[in-house]
């Protein structure tokens, strides 16, 4: 595999990056917007299917009140200014992640970018809002039993919080730290990993291609033998 299918990352040193100019914390989220835009325009022009990013974890609620209650206004904002051009770059947008905590207007502005993105076909971008890897593994078991299904790999898979978009081939964290923070968890079981020292804000659609071709040169075994994949078994 060339390329990531499934590409997943972990935006991570947002915060940092405005410390470390003496700016608002808030102010560094502003920032990283861009880059997730740039990430989005850039991994849809290198033929990947699937964007997953890590926006805001179950276990943010636990970060100053004001700085989520920003966040959470942020969401709003951005969901209403970016459906549109997500639509034009043929991106469909989904909101991964447990929304029963959600204000009524965040909701809609989730369900209406969601509706507005329905058609795309060119890349799903999934953005991880209130999420958590474990969270997302209890409450498809806890869905697929309600159902009636016995609990196997393949009734879990059915009912994960983003069933279109399969295993996780590469995951990148950005901001030093090396390691996944409960993000998507079942789906990473053989993703390869991928860590750099560049704050989210200044990651830069040049260090996307180091990773990216970091990633063409890996050995993906799944459990065989670096022979048996030569050898095409």
């Amino acid at each position: 595999m060339s390329h990531p299918n499934h590409l997943a990352i972990i935006m991570d040193g947002n915060g940092r990056w405005a410390k470390g100019r003496f700016l608002p914390r808030i102010e560094g989220h502003r920032r990283g917007v861009e880059t997730v835009r740039t990430v989005v325009k850039a991994a849809r022009s290198r033929g990947i299917e699937h964007l997953s990013v890590f926006a805001f974890s179950s276990e943010n609620w636990n970060r100053p009140r004001e700085e989520v209650n920003a966040l959470l206004n942020f969401f709003v904002a951005g969901l209403k200014q970016e459906a549109e051009p997500l639509l034009k770059a043929d991106v469909r947008l989904h909101v991964v992640g447990d929304r029963s905590v959600f204000s009524d207007e965040l909701v809609r502005a989730i369900e209406q970018a969601e509706d507005i993105t329905r058609n795309a076909t060119g890349m799903h971008f999934n953005v991880c809002i209130n999420y958590g890897g474990r969270w997302d593994i209890a409450q498809a078991a806890r869905r697929a039993a309600a159902a009636g299904f016995d609990l196997t790999v393949e009734n879990i898979d059915r009912y994960l919080g983003m069933p279109w978009s399969g295993p996780v081939d590469l995951m990148i964290r950005t901001g030093g730290e090396q390691r996944i923070s409960n993000f998507i968890l079942w789906q990473a079981a053989y993703a390869e990993l991928w860590f750099t020292e560049k704050l989210w804000p200044e990651f830069s659609e040049a260090d996307l291609d180091e990773a990216l071709k970091w990633f063409a040169g890996r050995e993906r075994r799944f459990g065989k033998t670096s022979e048996q994949i030569r050898n095409g078994a």
